[in-house]
Formats: C-alpha cells, sequence, structure tokens
C-alpha cells in the first residue's frame, strides 16, 4: 500500500471513530485497516491514535496528522482528475440528503434537466430533517434550509425559500380576517417545534427592514411540516410557512394568504458538504459537482414558484 493510500485509511479511521466501520467503508478487511495504521506509525515515528474498545481517537501528534492528510489527499485527487474530461470526472453515484417536501416539490421536478446534462451519474436522494452521519450513511453533500448548525460543513447559498403567513377560509369566518400585527393578540396561531432543540419558533415579520416577534396563543404544537399544514387546512390556527409547500392549496382556495405586507424573514437554502466528503464519496470531483453555478441553478428551476403562488 502507497502511502497516499495509507493517509486515506488513516484519514477514514479518523472520521468513523471506528477500525470496524472504517473498514466497511473502505471495502476492505479489519485486518488491513489495522495494518496500515501500523504501518503508518512506523513510518511517521509517532502513534497516531488512541484505541480503545468502543472509540478510537486521535493523539495530539495524530490530529495534527490528520489535517495534513486531509489537505494532501484533496491535493492528489484534484491533480490526478486534473487532465480528466468533464464527463469523465462526474460519473458515479451521487448520495444527497434533503427534506422531504424539499425533494418532492422542488427537486424532483427538476431532477430530469440535471441528470440529461450528466448521464453517467446516478443519484440517490434521502430525505430527512435529521441531521445525517455523514461517514456511515456515505452523503455526499446535503440540502439545507436555514442557519447551519454543524461547523464541519462547507456551504454554498443555493436561494431563499419565501415564507407566507395562510390560514383557512373556516378560521376566517369563525376568527376574521387579521389586518396588521397587533390583530394577532386576537387570533390563534398553530405552534412549530424544533425536531432537534424543541424550540418553539415565534410568529415574526419583517417591517422597515427590522425582524419583529410576537407569542401567539394556540392550542396545538407540531414538529414537522405535514401536520403543521394539516392543522392549518383543519381550521385550527394561523401558520407561516415557505410558499412552496402550500402553493396547491393557495390555488384550490383551501388555504388564504393574510398578512402579506407582514411576511416573515425568507429561509436560506444551502448545499452542504462535509469536510471529509471528498475521501467518502467515490464520485470524482464530488465537491465541484455539488456547489457549481450550473448544479445551483437547476435547484433554481426547481424554484420558481418559490414566491407567493400565483
Amino acid at each position: 500500500m502507497d502511502r497516499i493510500d495509507l493517509f486515506r485509511v488513516f484519514a477514514r479511521v479518523v472520521e468513523c471513530a471506528n477500525f470496524t466501520r472504517a473498514a466497511d467503508t473502505l471495502s476492505m478487511p479489519r485486518s488491513s485497516v489495522s495494518a496500515a495504521i501500523r504501518d503508518l506509525e512506523n513510518r511517521v515515528g509517532r502513534r497516531l491514535l488512541n484505541r480503545a474498545t468502543r472509540k478510537v481517537t486521535t493523539t495530539q501528534d495524530g490530529a495534527a496528522f490528520y489535517e495534513r492528510c486531509q489537505r494532501l489527499i484533496a491535493d492528489v485527487e484534484e491533480t490526478e482528475n486534473l487532465f480528466r474530461s468533464a464527463d469523465f470526472a462526474s460519473a458515479g453515484t451521487l448520495r444527497v440528503d434533503m427534506p422531504g417536501r424539499i425533494g418532492r416539490l422542488i427537486v424532483a421536478p427538476a431532477l430530469s434537466a440535471f441528470l440529461d446534462a450528466y448521464p453517467q451519474i446516478h443519484v440517490e436522494i434521502g430525505a430527512t430533517d435529521r441531521p445525517v452521519d455523514w461517514i456511515g450513511e456515505r452523503i455526499d453533500c446535503a440540502l439545507r434550509v436555514g442557519l447551519l448548525g454543524e461547523s464541519d460543513l462547507i456551504a454554498r447559498s443555493v436561494g431563499t425559500l419565501t415564507r407566507i403567513n395562510v390560514v383557512s377560509p373556516t378560521y376566517l369566518a369563525r376568527y376574521g380576517v387579521p389586518r396588521k400585527p397587533g390583530d394577532l393578540a386576537h387570533h390563534i396561531a398553530i405552534g412549530y417545534a424544533s425536531q432537534s432543540s424543541g424550540r418553539l419558533a415565534p410568529w415574526e415579520w419583517v417591517e422597515e427592514g427590522a425582524t419583529r416577534t410576537i407569542t401567539i396563543k394556540g392550542r396545538v404544537t407540531v414538529n414537522n411540516a405535514e401536520a403543521y399544514i394539516a392543522c392549518c387546512l383543519s381550521g385550527l390556527g394561523l401558520i407561516q410557512i415557505p410558499a412552496y409547500d402550500v402553493g396547491v392549496y393557495i390555488r384550490a382556495g383551501e388555504l388564504v394568504e393574510v398578512l402579506p405586507e407582514y411576511p416573515a424573514a425568507p429561509h436560506a437554502g444551502h448545499t452542504a458538504l462535509s469536510t471529509s466528503a471528498t475521501s467518502v464519496s467515490p464520485l470524482p470531483g464530488v465537491r465541484r459537482l455539488a456547489c457549481r453555478p450550473r448544479e445551483e441553478a437547476v435547484l433554481r428551476r426547481g424554484g420558481r414558484r418559490l414566491g407567493r403562488p400565483e
């Protein structure tokens, strides 16, 4: 095994924090992975890993060596692909994770354009809103909305998602139409709690360039978009939601936009990659493919209706 392969094995063990898991992702016997690490430690003359039954961690020397390995691996892979054609470089399986409704309503309808442009790529889409295990699930890139909490991600903005205020006609018949934020004290909202933190999102709007918030009373709290929309359709209260999520219901007259002059701030959309993505993916140039303007355009085309539904 040459030195760059030893570096790749070492990097994978660090990222997986486990010899067996690293061996599985590399499609290698565990004994070969262990032998590679011993060989590497003998070459550099330092112990790089602290070995424990459940978890492997880096020593101080190992942490510094890992950072250098990441740069070397990225440089070698970029050099190897320097003279390959774009079609050859963009071939293989691209594993992408995204929120389910964005996948269904925005990405899937636009995916044919991407596949036509890259006929040698097979796309695997995972539909989740939770933090992903980049190594264990072999994720190449993810589409995320809002602030990115993970510090080890490389992200690029791909646009914004307009949010609107909507409610059902049955609710309006019972409670009336709110005309200004001050009216919301006499209304009911459906609460939305973060799946990760449990934090209840306040009602917000942008006025004179500043974001303002208010707490509106409510009797129902949910933690996913499907339930949020279903409760609104049932007349249980007002909601704030990305426009693409409810366009079909507005066009059908099942939901009505209110307070259009007082919308919430739009959500930012990002494509994100783990700092170790290049060592995980079998797809050469995955960073460039996932974050190039041409591929961002596919998402943008799929999101043409992100503004208020016609």
